[in-house]
């Protein structure tokens, strides 16, 4: 890992209509658009869309190091994440993101370890530490 601090850096363009195209160096271009809830295509990833998919990927890949760190083997994470956009005082803003992650292991498997380190890897991720909104962790672990 390299030291601290990163910066990343990305780019976005729009004419006066139609999408907005993210780009980075190296990586795929994404077009982007308002959602529908703010008169948007809403057939788009949306900068709402793509903030609560930054925390569904980031408690994953979290909890994968995590896991490996701690030497928790196990098959599959699905993760879904939900994010409540909502007017505090003047300003809107995200006030709640709920998690949802359903973690498959072998059989055998501590499952008190497997619970503590998805905890773990929720008060890790640094996309929601990078928030200011209240974060709810549902898990699911499951032995097959």
């Amino acid at each position: 890992m390299e030291a601290f601090p990163h910066k990343y850096e990305v780019a976005a363009k729009a004419a006066s209509e139609g999408n907005v195209t993210l780009t980075a160096e190296g990586l795929t271009p994404i077009p982007s658009a308002g959602p529908a809830q703010f008169g948007g295509p809403g057939d788009q990833w949306s900068p709402e869309e793509l903030l609560v998919a930054a925390v569904a990927d980031c408690f994953i890949l979290t909890f994968r190091a995590i896991a490996k760190f701690n030497g928790l083997e196990w098959t599959a994470l699905d993760c879904s994440a939900t994010g409540t956009l909502d007017k505090d005082g003047r300003k809107t803003c995200f006030t709640a993101f709920e998690v949802n992650a359903k973690l498959e292991v072998p059989e055998g498997t501590d499952m008190e370890k497997a619970h503590k380190l998805l905890e773990k890897s929720e008060q890790s991720c640094l996309v929601t530490n990078s928030l200011n909104a209240e974060v709810t962790l549902n898990v699911q672990v499951i032995a097959k």
